[in-house]
């Protein structure tokens, strides 16, 4: 018979603390690769560019909602938000026209409101801090006589960061339907 070795004398087995220190390498294998797995994460380009995606769109979907909302009570107001919207051409050519624009809806004595039903980021540059948005909302009008019309339309904006504040630099419709069916 084959004889087992055994412990020397006044030695017991332990069998808690081989379990305490199985367990002590596993928590620490487990915390080293959690540690590195979140170093890795957090040093990736993909969610700083995720960031700038998702900035680039909050901001562009409020700034068209921006320049589809005015009420003709609170003009200076509403063109204030504009301009505080835009930048570039498109900027230059709101202050320009602001004026002759303020008599015209006061003038008509509309009220329009604008609600985002949608909102994609078509195109993102991050490095050149240029985007474009293509934004689906609803717009509202009601005339000075208590009608009301709804409108659903899509946008397409164009955002220039500048002062590191995404800005509508360009906005027009987005085309809408597609080409018959032959």
């Amino acid at each position: 018979m084959r004889r087992v070795p055994s412990l020397p004398a006044g030695v017991r087995p332990r069998p808690l603390t081989a379990l305490a220190l199985a367990l002590t390498l596993v928590a620490g294998g487990f915390a080293a690769w959690a540690g590195q797995d979140w170093y890795a994460a957090a040093h990736d380009d993909r969610s700083a560019y995720a960031a700038q995606r998702d900035a680039a769109l909050a901001a562009g979907e409020q700034a068209v909602q921006n320049l589809n909302t005015l009420d003709h009570r609170d003009v200076d107001d509403g063109l204030d938000l504009w301009e505080a919207s835009t930048t570039g051409e498109l900027h230059e050519q709101l202050v320009a026209g602001r004026r002759e624009f303020t008599e015209q809806v006061r003038e008509a004595k509309t009220v329009t409101t604008a609600r985002v039903l949608s909102g994609a980021v078509t195109e993102l540059d991050d490095r050149a801090g240029r985007a474009r948005v293509l934004v689906a909302l609803r717009v509202t009008v009601k005339a000075s006589d208590g009608a009301r019309t709804e409108k659903d339309s899509r946008m397409l904006g164009e955002l220039t960061r500048t002062e590191g504040r995404w800005r509508l630099s360009a906005l027009g419709q987005a085309p809408v339907g597609g080409a018959p069916a032959g």
